[in-house]
């Protein structure tokens, strides 16, 4: 059966300004434009860069019983997940977790933001709204929740990098206010004109936005959400806005390159139809405080306590910017003594760290050697049956070549994503 294969408002835009095309869950999006994406990747560390994420789809969950709904059908546990007190989800607060089925296993990732009280929005990927809303919908029951999948009817942009406060400060009514104690994982405004919250954030032509610092890239930036027929004018004017910036458009490779760099998987890849544990990402799940059970109920709660054996999804950093195919079927992770241990997930550039003795430097650490201008290295994630710990070598290879690799905590150190928006400012 032929799929159908969906367009965003700007995919004219991007066509006619020589981006480099693929399709991408579902849609033909840009995966870089004429400067490369080695530049679009640099250009997001030391200036700003924007990606059409208009992609991702966006679920609304209200009602007296959204709240009860979600604790039931998200990982995190939504009256302990707002910072290191772990404090209750509440409106203009957002958090990361999953979805998972009763096996265990990932149905998607996500970010849940309260708007109000009873109202919810949940982001989620390319192309899992229906999934997403299905899941929800089938354990409602009779519960009081309206579950609206807003696929295709919102616009969203990502501008991401150390200019996106200042080149905003451009096109913001009120800036200043906007701004006012906006941290990490918070958002302000609304999308739809008829919210109250819509006066909240507009932009100087009046355009009603949701701005929220997130984003997928590890960097210092926001995430967008605006009427789709506000999506190209929105577009333009952060473009026209970031032109003293540098600001450039960016696409899927350096958004991908970015975000394994930032230790962030990516959904049906790194994280999937297996069991959702022993990775790199279990602050997504309700741990009590020493580890041993969950301080809620959820679905998929069950499995994850029975399972007794399953994968280890590792980070690693190679010692040259030479990557394996994770296409080719005869990629693999072989241990010291040859043997083969497991799979590679993401293989990838980025093109902002290198090695410098023992250490790994960005070009945005503060301490990083004089002189300092990396050549890249290859990062990723690979699942294998042993478990391997921070410090050890494997090696990857596939038919073309075979790489020695370090298993690590971190990849690109020093991102700038949970930075003072003042800090930023100044710049």
């Amino acid at each position: 059966m032929h799929e159908e294969i969906r367009n965003t408002p700007l995919h004219d835009w991007h066509l006619s300004h020589g981006a480099n095309m693929a399709v991408f869950g579902g849609y033909d999006m840009p995966l870089w434009y004429p400067s490369g994406a080695k530049k679009e990747h640099l250009t997001v560390l030391t200036n700003a860069g924007i990606f059409d994420t208009s992609h991702m789809a966006v679920i609304m969950v209200t009602g007296t019983d959204a709240f009860e709904l979600l604790q039931l059908c998200f990982t995190k546990d939504l009256n302990a997940c707002v910072g290191k007190k772990k404090a209750p989800l509440k409106p203009g607060k957002c958090v990361y977790g999953a979805y998972l089925n009763e096996n265990g296993e990932l149905i998607d990732d996500a970010i849940v933001s309260q708007i109000e009280h009873n109202i919810y929005m949940i982001v989620v990927n390319a192309g899992m709204g229906g999934d997403v809303a299905r899941h929800m919908t089938y354990y409602a029951g009779l519960r009081d929740v309206e579950i609206i999948d807003l696929t295709d009817k919102i616009g969203k942009i990502d501008i991401q990098g150390p200019m996106a406060a200042g080149i905003l400060m451009n096109i913001l009514k009120e800036p200043e206010e906007v701004f006012d104690e906006m941290f990490y994982f918070t958002f302000k405004g609304h999308f739809d004109s008829r919210s109250t919250l819509a006066g909240t954030v507009k932009l100087t032509d009046g355009t009603p936005l949701l701005l929220s610092r997130t984003g997928y890239t590890g960097e210092f930036g926001f995430e967008i959400f605006v009427n789709p027929d506000h999506l190209i004018g929105t577009w333009e004017m952060l473009l026209a806005a970031g032109k003293k910036f540098d600001l450039i458009p960016c696409g899927l490779a350096a958004r991908d390159s970015l975000r394994a760099g930032a230790l962030l998987p990516l959904s049906h890849q790194d994280i999937g139809p297996w069991p959702f544990i022993n990775h790199r990402w279990l602050f997504t799940l309700p741990y009590n405080d020493d580890g041993t059970g969950f301080t809620k109920k959820f679905i998929g709660d069950e499995a994850l306590h029975n399972i007794e054996e399953s994968e280890h999804t590792c980070a690693f950093v190679g010692y040259d910017l030479r990557k394996v195919s994770t296409h080719d079927p005869a990629a693999y992770v072989l241990d010291a003594a040859g043997n083969e241990i497991g799979t590679v997930l993401t293989c990838v550039s980025d093109m902002a760290i290198g090695r410098h003795g023992d250490r790994i430097y960005s070009i945005s650490s503060p301490d990083k050697p004089e002189g300092f201008n990396p050549k890249g290295l290859c990062c990723g994630f690979v699942k294998v049956k042993p478990k391997l710990l921070s410090g050890q070598i494997v090696e990857l290879k596939d038919n073309r070549r075979k790489i020695k690799v370090m298993i690590v905590d971190d990849i690109r150190p020093d991102r700038t994503a949970r930075r003072p928006i003042k800090e930023m400012l100044k710049i």
